[in-house]
């Protein structure tokens, strides 16, 4: 059993423009202090096929974390257009959010990402054989994102422990999975702080 479990993601500003900042708010549950802090990173994937164009758009560090159920709000850039081939601009994309530990990689959310022009068809019609206008283009995020877990190596929490390498995929919490639960009455927002260049708002 991992020492942290995710109980929700809910993305604040879904649909928008394509250019817009990601902004989401991360609810997790952990069954132990963590004295080191937590990563996480959001990356972008244009091209499953070519992984060199994939963007790590941002990163930050949550900690320390304390037991109980703990959130905090993540705002990360939108990716740089200019690093993503035109014809995958517009259609279906990744985006995936990890969350490490220890340096090591515990869990991974995916979510598809559909990019068109914000007038739909029509405007797609218009535009047919023009070059992108990615100010034209909004995103809408599916809600029906998958979690997969790996186990890590010991870090000296019990919970932690285990053999490194194994994965198991299954559904994660949308935000429309939970209400108002009263019964959260611990749950508390956490430190968030810059990791890398790119800071969080």
């Amino acid at each position: 059993m991992s020492i942290v479990t995710i109980r929700n993601v809910e993305f604040l500003n879904n649909p928008a423009r394509f250019t817009d900042p990601y902004r989401f708010r991360v609810t997790f549950e952990c069954l132990s202090p963590l004295p080191d802090d937590l990563e996480w990173k959001l990356i972008y994937v244009s091209c499953p096929e070519n992984a060199a164009l994939d963007q790590e758009i941002d990163s930050c560090l949550v900690g320390p974390v304390p037991p109980g159920v703990n959130s905090f709000e993540f705002q990360s850039p939108a990716p740089d257009p200019k690093l993503i081939p035109e014809q995958d601009l517009l259609g279906v994309a990744a985006l995936i959010l990890t969350g490490s530990y220890a340096e090591q990689e515990f869990v991974r959310v995916g979510y598809y990402q559909n990019t068109e022009y914000e007038g739909g068809e029509e405007e797609k019609s218009a535009m047919e054989g023009k070059k992108v206008v990615v100010d034209k283009l909004v995103r809408d995020i599916s809600k029906k994102p998958r979690v997969t877990r790996f186990q890590i190596k010991d870090v000296g929490i019990p919970q932690l422990s285990g053999g490194s390498g194994a994965a198991t995929s299954a559904d994660v919490p949308s935000a429309d999975s939970y209400g108002d639960d009263d019964s959260n009455e611990n749950k508390m927002d956490i430190d968030v702080k810059p990791s890398g260049s790119i800071p969080i708002s």
